[in-house]
């Protein structure tokens, strides 16, 4: 399993590697002016070094097979309370070096899946999904209006629930 994850890591490099290289060729000379983007990346801004899926689906698949369990942000762009939470959470080293040992999805959109929503469509949220595939509706923040809310302020408690998540792995399958 080791192998294959390593594979699919050098694949992937090497499929991005591919794509910046086509992708140096066409660039303009105007970015002198304004101030060049970083390329988007799948972690959105939530932690560059960790590995993230693409999709709910994908996402799903690896925490079954690889017996982790998932975390899902919900979150956007454009919201601030997205973005408050978002730089606390990469700005984390704890949260981060954690964060290594689940399968990740950070989403700009809903999904069909309604468990993910148990208590509404609102943004930034975070729930986790054991390897059973099972949302982990228990696992909550601090507000009872919003339970998968979390502030910049309650990332001890997030930390805390992460390890929540991981626990429950042990003990529960």
């Amino acid at each position: 399993a080791m192998e294959k994850s390593y594979m699919s890591m050098f694949l992937l490099l090497v499929a991005i590697s591919c794509a910046l290289a086509k992708d140096m060729g066409t660039k303009e000379t105007k970015e002198t002016t304004t101030k060049p983007k970083l390329p988007q990346t799948l972690s959105r801004g939530w932690g560059d070094q960790l590995i993230w899926t693409q999709t709910y689906e994908e996402a799903l698949f690896r925490a079954k097979h690889g017996n982790k369990p998932l975390m899902i942000i919900h979150h956007l762009d454009d919201c601030p309370h997205s973005q408050a939470l978002k730089k606390v959470f990469a700005e984390s080293k704890d949260i981060q070096k954690l964060a290594e040992k689940f399968i990740l999805l950070n989403l700009v959109y809903e999904t069909t899946d309604k468990n993910l929503s148990p208590d509404g469509q609102y943004v930034p949220r975070i729930l986790f999904v054991d390897p059973s595939l099972t949302v982990r509706a228990d696992i909550t923040g601090r507000y009872s209006n919003r339970l998968y809310a979390y502030e910049p302020s309650d990332i001890s408690l997030l930390y805390s629930n992460m390890q929540k998540a991981l626990k429950l792995l042990k003990t529960e399958l």
